[in-house]
């Protein structure tokens, strides 16, 4: 095990899209009971500070591959197609369409089962995307449509964080 190693080889997981999460917390629990700086108490300084830059390196992951997102954009950086969501913002014109017309059905919701009818349809349009992402990157192996698909997935939790924040409002 080093410092270096990507996500999946410092958890012992092959890489791809599909994850058993089980495994991925036991794994997990397994890691922190080996690097917890509790267990170097005796050896001092150094012992210490090294395990806790392994029990940070091991929660960072964890962070990572837990979240699909999260662990879909990893991967395809990992597969030479990193995201650069900040300077790469096409997206195909279809998406950008649908994105209007949520957005407008966003601002027309004059209530709270309005605003939380469009999270269900965009939730499940959502899990759509995520199945066709696991497809693109563990099936096609296509590193670049999977990119363009995570840049996409990122606009649309965007776009549920700011339905949720609706919501919060109109429950204030």
């Amino acid at each position: 095990m080093k410092l270096s190693d990507d996500d999946f080889t410092l958890f012992g997981l092959p890489q791809r899209m599909a994850l058993d999460r089980a495994a991925l917390d036991e794994q997990w629990r397994g890691l922190q009971a080996t690097v917890h700086p509790d267990r170097f108490v005796g050896e001092g300084a150094s012992a210490q500070r090294v395990a806790m830059q392994w029990a940070v390196r091991v929660n960072e992951a964890y962070r990572r591959l837990k979240d699909p997102l999260k662990r879909a954009a990893y991967l395809c950086e990992l597969r030479g197609e990193p995201i650069d969501a900040e300077n790469n913002t096409a997206m195909p014109a279809d998406f950008l369409h649908q994105q209007m017309a949520w957005r407008e059905a966003l601002d027309e919701a004059a209530d709270a089962p309005a605003v939380e009818q469009l999270d269900g349809e965009i939730a499940r349009h959502e899990a759509g995307l995520v199945e066709r992402l696991l497809h693109t990157l563990d099936d096609a192996q296509d590193a670049a449509a999977a990119a363009q698909q995570v840049r996409a997935l990122m606009f649309v939790a965007r776009f549920r964080d700011d339905i949720h924040r609706r919501l919060e409002a109109l429950d204030a």
